[in-house]
């Protein structure tokens, strides 16, 4: 499982997404895809970011069963502290 948050990011790039995942809000995306396929939307979007911001969260074999990667300057930070992550706002 995949989900991404868009913050103020280019429509096109939200067409990008909607191609592989369902959008259940505005500007947040979901489902499942393959580790390769999620990698490329990554890619994809770091390089069409624009002046926005994207988080990504995807299910991974953690102690919190998932990971988060973010780019841009969303209105939430993410912390890892000795591989657990916490969120901190601004």
């Amino acid at each position: 499982m995949v989900v991404f948050v868009l913050e103020n990011v280019p429509a096109s790039l939200r067409g990008d997404l909607s191609r592989w995942l369902f959008e259940v809000k505005a500007g947040v995306f979901t489902g499942r895809v393959s580790a390769l396929v999620r990698d490329e939307l990554w890619a994809r979007v770091t390089s069409n970011l624009g002046n926005g911001s994207v988080l990504m969260l995807y299910s991974t074999n953690s102690e919190q069963g998932f990971w988060a990667k973010s780019i841009g300057d969303p209105s939430r930070q993410l912390v890892d502290i000795e591989g657990v992550l916490l969120v901190k706002t601004h």
